[in-house]
């Protein structure tokens, strides 16, 4: 396991957005930019991009820019078919975070939030905010240094959300009381500043999750649902569900534990919700070809949940290892990539229809 983390480490997280547009034919690629351009340009992008308003895209490099830690950049229409792509961050100055491995979002007010694996006062990574300067550019904040004290989580690997009072929630893949990993809440402190709380400590027990790969969702009553690599049962990761607990904190629940038999096993990638209440995601590994999977969860009725198989990668021409997680259509249809695999071996686009 402990290899295919190691390897997993450098896999550019591939996330497909897909728009069915009633046609049969596509235009193709077309490369829009290319990273590493003589400068402080960004290297090595591993996250999704984020639209603004106004059809401008943002993102994240690994490494790259001024300090060869990674960078914030905007890749803005140049009017004439093409794009032009601003660095407007880079990271690595002083105790800044470094190493950004998670996409971006915003908030109602323009402002960009984000996580970086690695650097911050610690060097344990960070939680950022981006915020236009009035003057063009843009200015960083570091909101929260992970690492305080030996509770604290370490080493972001996804981004965060909002919930509707304006907090942020995220996971880390170390730290915290049993160094498998937290949730923590970072919320507005009243004096302008933001608090990091840590939610959930991984491991708290012998099926806990550990070490999650993963951002979180929310649910219409207000839980959050994430993945962990590992841990669970079997230890080959899980499925939890955080819940408020009505004085103040959070109580979590593993609702699937990994690596039963042809289960999947080691989930990278978080999790979507259908419209009907059902959760969707891949495992890396496992499922009747040990190749991964892509797995349904399902409310029983029961107060619990059940999980069913839809698709075990690494059947002839088939893609192998999930990495990235999927999205779904209007039709219930769902879309992502595998890592590996396909016909030239080095990964597919697919999809998987009821």
């Amino acid at each position: 396991m402990l290899a295919k983390a190691v390897s997993i480490r450098r896999i550019i997280f591939a996330t497909l957005t897909v728009a069915l547009l009633g046609t049969s034919s596509w235009a193709g690629e077309k490369v829009l930019h290319n990273f590493g351009s003589p400068g402080s340009d960004g290297q090595q992008p591993l996250a999704v991009l984020t639209f603004d308003h106004a059809g401008n895209l943002y993102g994240t490099t690994y490494s790259g820019g001024s300090f060869g830690m990674g960078t914030v950049f905007e890749m803005m229409p140049d009017g004439s078919g093409g794009w032009t792509t601003v660095v407007l961050h880079s990271f690595g100055a002083g105790t800044d975070g470094t190493h950004p491995w998670a996409g971006l979002i915003f908030d109602g007010a323009g402002n960009l939030y984000g996580t970086t694996y690695q650097g911050g006062s610690r060097g344990f990574g960070t939680v950022f905010k981006m915020s236009p300067n009035g003057s063009g550019g843009w200015t960083e904040r570091v909101m929260h240094n992970f690492g305080v004290g030996n509770a604290d989580g370490q080493n972001p690997q996804a981004g965060v959300i909002f919930d509707g009072s304006g907090n942020l929630y995220g996971t880390t893949y170390n730290g915290g009381s049993h160094s498998f990993g937290t949730v923590f809440e970072v919320l507005p402190n009243g004096s302008g500043g933001w608090t990091e709380k840590v939610l959930h400590n991984f491991g708290s027990s012998a099926i806990d999750g550990q070490n999650s790969w993963s951002g979180l969702v929310f649910d219409g009553a207000g839980n959050l649902f994430g993945t962990t690599y590992a841990g669970g049962t079997l230890a080959q990761g899980t499925v939890f569900e955080m819940t408020p607990n009505g004085s103040g904190g959070w109580t979590e629940t593993v609702i699937h534990s990994f690596g039963r038999a042809q289960d999947g096993e080691e989930p990278y990638a978080g999790l979507i919700f259908d419209g009907s209440g059902n959760l969707y995601g891949t495992t890396g590994f496992g499922g009747s070809n040990s190749k991964g999977t892509v797995y349904e969860i399902s409310p029983n009725g029961s107060g619990g949940w059940t999980e069913t198989i839809l698709h075990n990668f690494g059947s002839g021409a088939d893609g192998i290892e999930p990495v990235g997680g999927v999205v779904l259509d209007g039709a219930g249809n769902v879309y992502g990539t595998t890592y590996n695999g396909g016909s030239h071996t080095y990964g597919t686009v697919y999809e998987v229809t009821p």
